[in-house]
C-alpha cells in the first residue's frame, strides 16, 4: 500500500472511490479480493476490516461457468462492436483471470492479511477489454454471485451507455413541410405557460386547493389517524400531488377558474390526493429503512425481499420523498456520529515473511521441490529440473513449488505473482481433445482444461486453473507402444527394470545403455530367435472345425446326500483345471489346433 497507510471513511459507497485489496488467507493460494466497507477496532486491540466479496471463475461451478460464457456471449451480439475479435489465445486467456463475481456476502477479516491495492470496475461496454489486461491489478465484474443459492443474476447497477441507448434526433423540418410523425407517440402538452391566467390567479388557485386537500384529510378517517393535527394536515395538503392535481385540473378546463374549482369540489365532497408518503403505514416505512440499510439503493432486492406487494415504482417514488424528511436527516446525523468513532485510517505493516512454498538452496544442495530432491545443483537460478509450468523458463531467481505434491511442479518469480494476483497461469496450453472440440463446435461450450509440458510425457493430467490434486483424470489415454519398444522390453529386462521404473515415473530413462545392450544382444539373437506366438486362425475355420467335430458334454455325477453322514460331497467328473473358453468348454490352443506345438 502506499506509504503503508490506508485510509478510510464509515462506507466506501459514499466516497468517489472504493478500497479494493488483496487479502491472503492461504500461502498456496491466489490472493482473495475484497472490498473494504469499514474499519473496526476489536478489543483485544486489532483491527479487523469489514468487506464484501468478490469470487474468480475457479470459485464457482462449472455449470455456472458456462452460464457466464453464454451470458458474455449475448452481450457480445447485442452490442454492435466486437469484443473478442483481435483478440489472441493468450490474451482471452488471460482475461478470464480478470473477471470476477460479485456477491452480497460480508465477512470480517484481519487488517493484517492485506496484502496490497486493486481495482475492480462494472464492465463498460464501451470500452476495449484491453484496457483491463493492460492495467496491472485491474479487474472487472458483470454478474453477480450468490454462494448460498449457487446462482448468478445480472447486476442491476448497469450504466446504460453506448450506441444502443442514444435517441434518433430526425432532421429539422423545412419550412412549410408537413410532420408525418405519429402525434399520439408524442409527448402531450400539460401546461401553457401563455395562458390569460396572471400569476396572482394562479397562486390564488392554489391556496384554494392546499385549502381543499385539507378540510378532505379532516374528513377521511384513515387520514385523521395519520395526521392527527391541523398543522399535519395541512402540511400533507401542501405536497407536490396536490399541486400538480390543481394545475393539471386547471389545463383541462382551459384555464376557466370556476369551472376548474368546480371540479375540485364534486358533489360527493372534497377530492383528496394523497402520494406514496400517506400511503405507506409505520410498518412498511419501518421494513423499507431496515431495506435500505442492507442493500443501499438496490430496489429490486428490496421489493424481493422486504416489500413484494408493492411496485418497483411505488418504492422509488417513496425513496426520493424520503429522503425530504427529517427522518433522513435525523439518521444522516446519527450516521455522521458513528463514523466518528469509527477509524479513518489504519497502519499496514510491510509483508516480509518467507513463503513456505519458497524453493531456496540449503548448504550448496537445492531444496525438495514439493519434496522431492533435484538431480544436481549448479546455482539456484539454473537448477536442474522442472521448467515453470507457466512460461516454461528453466531459470530463475527465486522458484516456488505449486500444485499437489505428487504432481512435483513449481513457479517461476514472475508467474508466482501472476499466480497470487489473477488466479492462472500465464499461458494457456490445451489438450488433443480440447483442440478437437474447439475445431468442431458445439452448442454448450466446454470448460477447457490446462496441459502441463510434463503431462505429455505420461503424468496425470490437472488443471492449471486450480491446483487441488487431480489423482483421477477426468480423461481417460491410451499408450501406443512401437514395435521396437516390445522387444526392447523383452531383450533389455536387465538394464530396463519395468518395476523399479514404475515406482519412480519422473526419473529419465536412459535410452542410450539400452540401445547398447540391444546392439550387443543382437547377434547373439540372430542364431537363436525369439519365439513368436502363431496368429490366430480366421472364425470360419473354427466354426468349420467344430461342425466335424462337435462338443461333447461331460456326464456330471452327483451324489444323494445322505442324512447320515454330515459331510455330504459332490461327486464330479475328472476334468482338467485350466480354464475352459466358451467353445465348447475347451481352451483356445485346442480348437486353433495349437495342441501339438
Amino acid at each position: 500500500l502506499s506509504a503503508n497507510v490506508l485510509r478510510y471513511a464509515d462506507r466506501a459507497a459514499d466516497l468517489p472511490f472504493a478500497y479494493y485489496v488483496y487479502f491472503e488467507n492461504s500461502s498456496s493460494n491466489p490472493y482473495l479480493i475484497r472490498r473494504i466497507e469499514e474499519l473496526n477496532k476489536t478489543a483485544n486491540g486489532n483491527v479487523e476490516a469489514k468487506v464484501v466479496c468478490f469470487y474468480r471463475r475457479r470459485d464457482i461451478s462449472n455449470s455456472l461457468i458456462m452460464l457466464a460464457d453464454k451470458h458474455a456471449k449475448e452481450v457480445e451480439e447485442e452490442s454492435e462492436t466486437t469484443i473478442e475479435v483481435d483478440l489472441t489465445d493468450k490474451q482471452k486467456h488471460q482475461l478470464k483471470h480478470r473477471e470476477l463475481f460479485l456477491s452480497r456476502q460480508y465477512e470480517s477479516l484481519p487488517a493484517t492479511h492485506i496484502r496490497g491495492k486493486c481495482s475492480v470496475a462494472l464492465l463498460n461496454e464501451t470500452e476495449s477489454v484491453l484496457s483491463y489486461l493492460e492495467k496491472e491489478d485491474t479487474f472487472f465484474y458483470s454478474l453477480v454471485y450468490d454462494p448460498s443459492l449457487k446462482t448468478l443474476l445480472a447486476d442491476k447497477g448497469e450504466i446504460r451507455v453506448g450506441p444502443r441507448y442514444q435517441a434518433d434526433v430526425p432532421d429539422m423540418l423545412v419550412e412549410g413541410e408537413l410532420d408525418d410523425r405519429e402525434q399520439a407517440k408524442l409527448e402531450v402538452k400539460v401546461w401553457d405557460p401563455d395562458s390569460p391566467l396572471t400569476d396572482r390567479q394562479i397562486d390564488q388557485f392554489l391556496v384554494v386547493a392546499r385549502a381543499v386537500g385539507t378540510f378532505a384529510r379532516a374528513l377521511d378517517c384513515s387520514s385523521s389517524v395519520r395526521q392527527p393535527s391541523l398543522h399535519m394536515s395541512a402540511a400533507a395538503a401542501s405536497r407536490d400531488i396536490t399541486l400538480f392535481h390543481a394545475m393539471d385540473t386547471l389545463h383541462k378546463h382551459n384555464y376557466d377558474l370556476s369551472s376548474a374549482i368546480s371540479v375540485l369540489v364534486p358533489l360527493g365532497g372534497p377530492v383528496l390526493c394523497r402520494d406514496e408518503m400517506e400511503e405507506w403505514s409505520a410498518s412498511e416505512a419501518s421494513l423499507f429503512e431496515e431495506a435500505l440499510e442492507k442493500y443501499g439503493k438496490d430496489f429490486n432486492d428490496i421489493r424481493q425481499d422486504f416489500l413484494p406487494w408493492k411496485s418497483l415504482t411505488s418504492i422509488i417514488e417513496y425513496y426520493y420523498m424520503w429522503k425530504t424528511t427529517d427522518r433522513y436527516v435525523q439518521q444522516k446525523r446519527l450516521k455522521a456520529a458513528e463514523a466518528e468513532s469509527k477509524l479513518k485510517q489504519v497502519y499496514i505493516p510491510t509483508y516480509n515473511k518467507p513463503n513456505p512454498n519458497q524453493i531456496s538452496s540449503n548448504n550448496g544442495k537445492p531444496a525438495a521441490v514439493n519434496g522431492a530432491m533435484g538431480a544436481s545443483y549448479q546455482a539456484q537460478a539454473t537448477v536442474i529440473g522442472r521448467a515453470c509450468e507457466s512460461c516454461y523458463t528453466p531459470q530463475s531467481h527465486q522458484w516456488y513449488s505449486w500444485g499437489p505434491p505428487n504432481m512435483q511442479c513449481r513457479l517461476c518469480a514472475s508467474c508466482w505473482i501472476y499466480w497470487k494476483k489473477y488466479g492462472g497461469l500465464k499461458m494457456p496450453t490445451q489438450t488433443d481433445d480440447d483442440k478437437l472440440s474447439s475445431s468442431q463446435p458445439t452448442e454448450e461450450s466446454h470448460v477447457r482444461t490446462h496441459l502441463s509440458r510434463q503431462a505429455t510425457q505420461g503424468t496425470p493430467v490437472r488443471n492449471t486453473g486450480s491446483p487441488k490434486s487431480a489423482v483421477k483424470t477426468r480423461q481417460a489415454f491410451f499408450l501406443h507402444t512401437t514395435c521396437w519398444t516390445k522387444l526392447a522390453r523383452q531383450v533389455c529386462k536387465n538394464t530396463l527394470r519395468l518395476r523399479q521404473a514404475a515406482r519412480r515415473p519422473f526419473v529419465p530413462i536412459n535410452c542410450a545403455a539400452i540401445k547398447a545392450e540391444y546392439a550387443d544382444r543382437h547377434c547373439e539373437l540372430a542364431g537363436n530367435p525369439l519365439k513368436i506366438k502363431s496368429t490366430r486362425k480366421p472364425l470360419s475355420c473354427i466354426i468349420g472345425y467344430l461342425e466335424i467335430h462337435p462338443a461333447v458334454k461331460p456326464n456330471v455325477i452327483r451324489s444323494t446326500p445322505s442324512l447320515q453322514s454330515p459331510s455330504a460331497k459332490r461327486l464330479l467328473a475328472p476334468s482338467n483345471h485350466s480354464s475352459l473358453s466358451i467353445l465348447g468348454k475347451r481352451n483356445y490352443s485346442h480348437h486353433n489346433g495349437l495342441d501339438g506345438m
